[in-house]
């Protein structure tokens, strides 16, 4: 069906109320939006790597019974540990290694005189991981005396602080995405107001409010949509200039970021042009709602 009025864009003036500046700001708004929601998944993926590396992982302490050297009962232990069903690897810790590990915190001096507990890694299998009861029960059971750390304290912590983070991220996603819909309601609402002299001549010159909306929709929704696009596009190019610099950390491992990341942000032109549809046809209706009462 025909419309009732052409929907030219020149029906309107162009840059009423400072379209342009408006653009702008939305534009600059979707970026922050976009780094936001990149931020956010960055945050989850990283909460999940680490928690993943904690899970795979235990230590476990040896202590030598009588007549028995430490390094022997630490690989006593590997060896009773690599046999347990839900674990890849056991390997005793060499005192090297030992002070390595502890070189960063007390230095060179102290290192020589210093008692070492002997220790074993144990890397469990990431899909049925060996519980700290099954691998203390199979020491024990090798008559060896030990004491068994799945990391279930640190991990909870470091879950804890990566899903805050994530919360974070995903309150700063929602609030600027908030102030970028709120932007394109305020452009919206500027262009009735600035305009109103037009909605009326359309109006009575015998246009439907459905036409009028129309026009309005379609300034705003390519005004929103391109400035969305804008956003989106310089941060994607953000996005990909840090994983192409972090390699596959992507910058760092703290916020690992992946090139699906850039992605995830093509919809936000849409998003943000069916903001401005929506606000843009609520507010002509509630303008010519207002004329007539």
């Amino acid at each position: 069906m025909k419309s009732p009025f052409p929907t030219r864009p020149g029906l309107l003036p162009r840059d009423a109320a400072g379209e342009s500046w408006l653009a702008a700001v939305i534009a600059v708004l979707c970026f922050m939006a976009c780094l936001a929601a990149v931020g956010a998944m960055a945050a989850d993926r990283a909460a999940r790597g680490w928690a993943g590396e904690l899970r795979a992982e235990a230590t476990v302490q040896v202590r030598p019974r009588v007549g028995e050297t430490g390094p022997a009962a630490a690989a006593r232990a590997a060896e009773t540990l690599a046999g347990v069903d839900g674990v890849e690897e056991a390997v005793a810790m060499d005192r090297k290694t030992a002070e390595d590990l502890l070189r960063p915190w007390l230095g060179e001096a102290a290192l020589p005189d210093l008692p070492l507990p002997f220790l074993v890694t144990v890397r469990l299998d990431r899909d049925a991981p060996a519980s700290a009861v099954v691998l203390s029960r199979a020491l024990a059971q090798a008559g060896l005396d030990a004491s068994v750390d799945d990391h279930s304290l640190w991990r909870g912590e470091v879950e804890g602080a990566a899903n805050l983070i994530t919360a974070l991220a995903l309150a700063g996603f929602l609030l600027t995405a908030g102030a970028a819909g709120a932007a394109i309601v305020y452009a919206t609402r500027a262009g009735m107001k600035a305009q109103s002299a037009v909605i009326e001549t359309l109006s009575l010159s015998g246009a439907t409010e459905r036409g009028i909306a129309w026009l309005f929709q379609r300034r705003f929704g390519l005004l929103a949509a391109g400035a969305g696009l804008v956003g989106a596009g310089a941060a994607a190019a953000l996005v990909a200039g840090l994983r192409a610099l972090g390699g596959e950390g992507g910058l760092t491992a703290a916020l690992p970021l992946a090139w699906s990341d850039a992605l995830w942000l093509s919809p936000c032109p849409l998003l943000a042009a069916t903001v401005a549809l929506v606000a843009a046809r609520i507010a002509v209706f509630g303008t010519l709602g207002g004329r007539r009462a």
